[in-house]
């Protein structure tokens, strides 16, 4: 029911990928209503014993609630009922496109967050220039850490890069303003100080551009600063490929270079379309959650879907938790040093 479109989006998203993914069984939490007439719409069977069932939810999270209007008041909301599903055991990951700060704040009330970890975080690998992924986080989650946030977030992105099968010890970067210890804010210079402490694979700070370079496997920072680099590389992308589209349909001869480079420009387009990177997980949960972005089409909340239902299938929750195990005791062990040279 979220995000800025609704059913119109989401349904008709849930639908394709039902399609394209046989061993996926979906289950649509919203008013029943107007979920079952998308349905009708896309043609798609659905019902008790289907692969897509609808789950009556009577009230929505909308997008300016604030967040104890969602967490207090609408006890009924399709948010609420889609985490209780997963808690319950009878889904094993929820995708949404509502509010953000909603989703968060019910998710960490419903599902609680793994021992050793204050906040979940939003995270994704955003594309790099070597080929890979860069995983950063928080992309929206958190806009106010503390420092201790930030080495919890670092350890969760080493947790799930080297549970989905990266490197056992992730290069870890602290986003900055500079690459020297002395920049930043004080809870940015405080987070490098315990991340240097931490055991981790420290890099340093990094920079903006180190983003898509692949200069570390995973970056961090709080939410408002990820979130608006997140936003900013979407729209950069698409300001580019609107002036390449822009410069190929200028005039008939720029029409013709572009029907001879059209299998160029359409791995170029497949490569910088955002949409194909939508659904980021919301890591240190005991649960598997996905949000999409608010504005997605269907073909990218498609992703989103595909996100979560890899994330499962590939064991995330699982697989991060076991890798958690050793960077936690780490730290306890760095702590407990810490304290007897101060001793």
């Amino acid at each position: 029911m979220g995000g800025d479109h609704g059913v119109s989006v989401t349904v008709p998203a849930a639908v394709s990928f039902s399609r394209h993914e046989p061993q996926a069984r979906l289950l649509l939490v919203g008013r029943a209503p107007l979920v079952e007439a998308e349905l009708r719409k896309a043609s798609a069977s659905f019902g008790s014993g289907e692969r897509i069932e609808v789950v009556h939810a009577e009230e929505v999270v909308e997008m300016t609630d604030p967040l104890a209007t969602a967490l207090r008041v609408k006890k009924s909301s399709s948010m609420r009922i889609a985490l209780e599903l997963v808690k319950d055991g009878r889904a094993d990951a929820v995708v949404s496109a509502g509010n953000t700060g909603a989703l968060m704040a019910i998710a960490r009330y419903v599902l609680k967050t793994q021992e050793g970890i204050d906040r979940p975080a939003i995270a994704y690998a955003i594309p790099n220039r070597k080929g890979g992924g860069t995983t950063m986080l928080d992309l929206g989650a958190n806009v106010d850490c503390a420092p201790e946030h930030l080495l919890q977030f670092a350890i969760l992105g080493c947790a799930l890069v080297s549970s989905m099968g990266g490197a056992e010890q992730p290069s870890v970067g602290l986003l900055n303003v500079g690459e020297e210890a002395i920049k930043g804010n004080e809870v940015v210079k405080r987070a490098g100080d315990l991340l240097r402490a931490s055991g981790l694979n420290f890099h340093g700070n990094v920079e903006g551009d180190d983003i898509f370079r692949g200069t570390v496997d995973v970056i961090v920072c709080d939410g408002f600063v990820g979130n608006v680099a997140l936003k900013t590389s979407e729209g950069l992308a698409q300001m580019l490929a609107g002036f390449i589209r822009e410069e190929f349909t200028r005039d008939w001869i720029s029409k013709l270079i572009a029907l001879v480079a059209s299998p160029v420009l359409g791995r170029f387009k497949r490569r910088v379309d955002h949409r194909r990177y939508n659904g980021a997980a919301l890591l240190g949960l005991r649960g598997v959650v996905v949000k999409s972005h608010g504005s997605a089409d269907a073909y990218a909340f498609e992703f989103a879907v595909r996100r979560a239902f890899e994330a499962a299938s590939h064991r995330l929750l699982e697989r991060t938790a076991q890798a958690m195990v050793p960077m936690l005791a780490q730290l306890q062990t760095a702590g407990a040093g810490a304290e007897a040279v101060q001793a």
